[in-house]
């Protein structure tokens, strides 16, 4: 009887002792304390991470700018080459008109000399 009644007390003292450990491991203060020690070691590295990200954030507005500006020039020539069209249409025609001015004239496209820059 004496050692069953020993250990029904070893027992006893042991799951008290259990308990104990459990309640201290798991009391608020120290949950508190755990999370900031986790605080304390993760946010200087979440902070570089948000750093970088704010960098590649500005990098990529720039490139955006800069493609759209660029499609915007291309878009802006292609609109003009009606304009381009025009303007040879205008010339070819003031080329025709010279060349009937000069037969005219009794003279051959072939007579006229640029004039001379010196």
């Amino acid at each position: 009887m004496e050692e069953a009644e020993m250990q029904l007390k070893g027992k006893k003292v042991t799951d008290k002792f259990t308990e104990s450990v459990y309640v201290l491991a798991n009391e608020p203060s120290v949950a508190l304390y755990r999370l900031q020690e986790h605080v304390r070691r993760s946010l200087p590295e979440l902070a570089q991470h948000k750093s970088d990200m704010q960098n590649w954030e500005e990098q990529s507005q720039g490139a955006i700018y800069t493609v759209e500006y660029a499609c915007s020039a291309v878009k802006n020539l292609m609109d003009s080459n009606i304009h381009f069209r025009s303007i040879e249409g205008l010339l070819k025609q003031a080329i025709s008109i010279k060349d009937q001015l000069n037969s005219s004239q009794g003279r051959s496209p072939s007579d006229l000399k640029p004039p001379s820059l010196a």
